[in-house]
């Protein structure tokens, strides 16, 4: 009873928010919302208290994102998820709600330095020679340049590092908020049946998972060295080192980075670099980590990518990482080649395949769907054409077969939206479909084609020798058992039933020896309180 009333208080701090921004029942969109929005507006708008200042010509959606970011970390991470899904909020406001910044103003250098010698168990002044002032500061964390101090045990010398230190009382907060959008999801869907496919209770659980993983930083720290070792041998594609002797939940360090961001194209061309030739390997490390690893940086942004003076990508922040089981993979490729190949039919039997289309539809109605969806993509220039675009059509056209839509499919699909934004800056003309064919091909071709299949026959055949080499014990066992059981009842060994009285006899010695322990803390117990 207690945290539904939380939940609510906070739902209409959320909402008189969202009204003094103009963004609960937009002026301009009135007349199309039901009366009782539109009450609701006004009342909270005429709540004592200050209103938003806004520019006159601001639209919906930049006055969402400016509400969203006002309400903190777990509405700012909301706002950035509802960007990528066009299906749900319309392709202007998840436009507007793109340019929504994850910042927030820093906190003092010294609570930081506090933080560090709490979490590392020592003065922060024993693990660093300096300590810089925040450059960088989001909802969640914020990081310092550092320099370490060697210890003793320590083979490499001074290094200069990144220091990423969590907020305080972060993880608090994040949770009353996650908490109360968890709440409204579950009203959403008993009293909204319509939005049930949208799978907003699981959209939340999502959402919240992937944040929680970004408040333990060791967590972040292991993320970034599984996708280090994955690409371990790999061109044009480096992680930073992590610093694990300075890295607690509330602490990460790693390797500073001295690269050029990837949204300075111009000194990528001073270098000597080509924006193209770096936009084109941004789409290929996306689509090998998704494809051939089944890992991949889900916050690939403009702002968490470098290039160093040889035109290798490195990326930063690995709070948000996605992951893809080998079926979603096999689907993902599937789905993509199909469209490539225009081949709608076979489309279709890997949405029923895989079930995400229930039995009973159509498939030759739903592989008319798809084609409504792939034919307008064909002849048009290449820059007119996205990857992540087709998907979110995808996701929607399929709300008339009822397909639930899966959450690691939605962190793909944003995922991708964000990384074709980075590639499309630095080179507008980018050829998407031109970049992904050969790598779907040829993942198809190592996990699905003749060799592939020899390699899993192979496979099968050594589980099968190995389930034979069991049988002969498993068949002297079965025969020992069945001579227990006689048409005059079951026939126990001699020495059996004598070592089953034993046990019986220790049994009930531990039974009231168990019943003394109780009884001896009952009085315990009362003496205490009397």
């Amino acid at each position: 009873m207690w945290d539904t009333i939380r939940h609510m208080a906070r739902l209409a701090t959320v909402a008189r928010t969202l009204a003094r921004y103009d963004a609960l029942a937009p002026h301009e969109l009135a007349r199309h919302l039901p009366t009782g929005v539109r009450v609701a507006g006004r009342l909270a708008r005429a709540w004592p208290g200050k209103n938003a200042h806004l520019d006159a010509a601001a639209r919906p959606g930049e006055r969402l994102g400016l509400a969203l970011q006002s309400l903190g970390p777990a509405f700012i991470k909301l706002g950035q998820f509802l960007a990528t899904r066009p299906d749900i909020i319309g392709d202007a406001l998840a436009g507007d709600l793109k340019s929504l910044q994850d910042r927030l103003p820093p906190f003092s250098t010294a609570r930081a330095k506090a933080i560090l010698t709490a979490e590392l168990e020592r003065p922060w002044e024993e693990l660093y020679t300096s300590f810089s002032a925040p450059v960088a500061a989001a909802s969640i964390a914020q990081v310092h340049q550092a320099q370490t101090r060697p210890l003793s045990d320590e083979v490499a010398g001074a290094k200069v590092v990144a220091v990423k230190v969590l907020r305080p009382g972060i993880e608090k907060d994040f949770a009353k908020d996650m908490a109360a959008l968890a709440f409204a999801a579950r009203i959403a869907e008993r009293w909204r049946p319509a939005l049930r496919r949208l799978e907003p209770v699981k959209l939340v659980e999502t959402l919240a998972a992937s944040s929680e993983m970004e408040m333990d930083l060791r967590l972040e720290a292991a993320a970034a060295s599984e996708l280090a070792e994955n690409n371990r041998g790999r061109q044009n594609f480096r992680v930073p080192a992590v610093d694990w002797t300075r890295t607690s939940q509330r602490v990460l360090t790693s390797e500073w980075i001295d690269g050029t961001p990837i949204t300075d194209a111009a000194s990528l061309s001073a270098q000597g670099l080509d924006p193209a030739r770096i936009a084109r390997h941004v789409i290929e490390a996306f689509l090998t980590h998704a494809l051939q690893d089944g890992f991949f940086h889900a916050d690939m942004h403009q702002g968490n990518i470098f290039v160093d003076r040889h035109g290798c990508l490195t990326v930063v922040d690995f709070g948000i990482m996605g992951r893809l089981d080998p079926p979603s993979r096999r689907y993902l490729a599937e789905i993509l080649l199909g469209f490539l190949t225009r081949d709608y039919a076979r489309l279709a039997e890997v949405h029923f395949d895989a079930g995400y289309v229930p039995s009973h539809q159509s498939r030759q109605l739903f592989a008319q769907s798809l084609r409504a969806v792939g034919e307008p993509i064909f002849g048009r220039q290449a820059g007119a054409i996205s990857m992540a675009r087709l998907l979110a059509q995808l996701f929607q056209v399929t709300a008339t077969f009822d397909m639930h839509l899966q959450p690691q499919l939605l962190l793909l699909q944003k995922t991708m939206m964000v990384v074709e934004g980075v590639a499309r800056d630095l080179d507008p003309d980018l050829n998407i479909w031109d970049i992904s064919r050969p790598l779907i091909e040829q993942w198809m071709t190592e996990h699905f084609g003749p060799q592939a299949q020899i390699r899993h026959a192979a496979e099968n055949a050594l589980a099968a020798s190995r389930a034979l080499s069991h049988l002969p014990a498993a068949l002297e066992w079965a025969q020992n058992a069945s001579e227990v059981f006689t048409p005059e009842g079951l026939r126990l060994h001699p020495d059996a039933t004598r070592a089953m009285a034993r046990a019986a006899h220790h049994r009930r010695s531990v039974t009231a020896a168990l019943w003394v322990g109780a009884a001896a803390l009952v009085v315990i117990a009362l003496s205490a309180v009397l």
